[in-house]
């Protein structure tokens, strides 16, 4: 089983940006995890950020054919792209959304998830966790479906 991990613009800059929303890891701690998580449960797994968001599209695009499933925090492009909604309903893989931060308890723009909405799940406002939950929910889920 293989998946992509993709993360959108400022998850670089995870530990100087806004540490009491998104806490006090940096990215590399991030990357860490989640390999960490994958290799625990025999995944392979790919890790991209982008502050692009035509490279996000082009990596989601290239999930095609080569991944079982993507992770995505699209950061802001959560609630300003089209495009990456569009790059998810295209490829058709099983998609999980991840946010470190409650979007759902943050300011009224970032109520709209126009990424989600290609998701079969959301985490968010478990901090770097979300991602461990995700892979777990996704893994199962891809499992699920080969039955």
């Amino acid at each position: 089983m293989k998946i992509m991990v993709i993360n959108g613009p400022n998850l670089n800059m995870l530990g100087i940006r806004e540490p009491d929303l998104y806490g006090r890891q940096d990215y590399p701690a991030l990357v860490s995890l989640v390999e960490e998580t994958c290799r625990q449960n025999g995944i392979e797994v790919e890790i991209y950020q982008s502050n692009h968001e035509g490279d996000i599209v082009d990596k989601i695009q290239a999930a095609y054919g080569t991944a079982d499933g993507i992770i995505i925090n699209p950061a802001a492009y959560t609630h300003t792209s089209i495009a990456i909604l569009d790059a998810l309903k295209a490829v058709q893989l099983p998609a999980v959304e991840v946010h470190i931060s409650d979007i759902s308890r943050r300011e009224p723009f970032r109520q709209i998830s126009y990424a989600g909405m290609a998701c079969k799940k959301t985490f968010m406002g478990l901090g770097l966790q979300g991602y461990r939950k995700a892979i777990e929910w996704l893994q199962a889920y891809l499992n699920e479906q080969k039955k």
